[in-house]
């Protein structure tokens, strides 16, 4: 099964915030450390924004992830 861009967006965001808070970071420590806004990562989290390669890879840096680990989409059925 293919999700939409609008459903991956949204898993991805999710996987952002499990991670965050897997490793114990507010939202504002993590953009601090990224060089992001609250804001951007915030709304990357909601699914409400799509991102870049790059960001997702900044992040997951920062998150000490592959960015693999950000892109997993688990379907259940």
């Amino acid at each position: 099964m293919i999700v939409s861009k609008s459903e991956f967006t949204v898993i991805v965001g999710a996987n952002v915030r499990r991670y965050r808070l897997k490793a114990n970071l507010t939202i504002e420590q993590l953009a601090f450390n990224a060089s992001f806004t609250y804001s951007q990562v915030s709304r990357i989290e909601l699914g409400k924004i799509k991102t870049s390669a790059y960001t997702l890879y900044v992040l997951a840096k920062h998150l000490k992830v592959t960015p693999n680990e950000l892109l997993v989409v688990q379907i259940s059925q």
